[in-house]
C-alpha cells in the first residue's frame, strides 16, 4: 500500500479562524478498533471558500434554536472540485504556503 508524504504545514489551533483565499490541508481521522484496521485518515488540500457554523436538522436541547450546530469548512481543490467538510475533534488543520 502506497503512502503519501506531505510537507508539514503550520498547525491551525481550534480558536484560530481561517479566511477565504487561504490554502489549507485538512486531515480528518475516523477512530476505529485495532482489530478493524486501526484509525483511518483522509487528507484534503485546497483554498478556503468559507468557514461557517451551520445548524443541522437534529434537535439538541439548550443549544441555539434547539438545534445541533456544526463547524463547516468549504474548500476548492486545485482541480476545481468544491468540498464541504464538517469539522470535529478529530480534524486537524494546517496552513500551507
Amino acid at each position: 500500500m502506497a503512502t503519501q508524504e506531505h510537507q508539514r504545514g503550520t498547525p491551525i489551533t481550534p480558536g484560530e479562524r481561517v479566511s477565504p483565499g487561504q490554502r489549507v490541508r485538512v486531515i480528518q481521522q475516523v477512530p476505529r478498533q485495532e482489530f478493524g484496521g486501526g484509525s483511518m485518515a483522509t487528507v484534503i488540500e485546497g483554498t478556503v471558500v468559507r468557514f461557517e457554523q451551520m445548524k443541522t436538522g437534529s434537535w439538541y436541547a439548550h443549544s441555539r434554536d434547539d438545534k445541533l450546530w456544526l463547524d463547516r469548512l468549504v474548500l476548492r481543490r486545485d482541480d476545481g472540485e468544491t468540498v464541504y467538510l464538517n469539522l470535529d475533534r478529530y480534524s486537524l488543520l494546517e496552513r500551507l504556503g
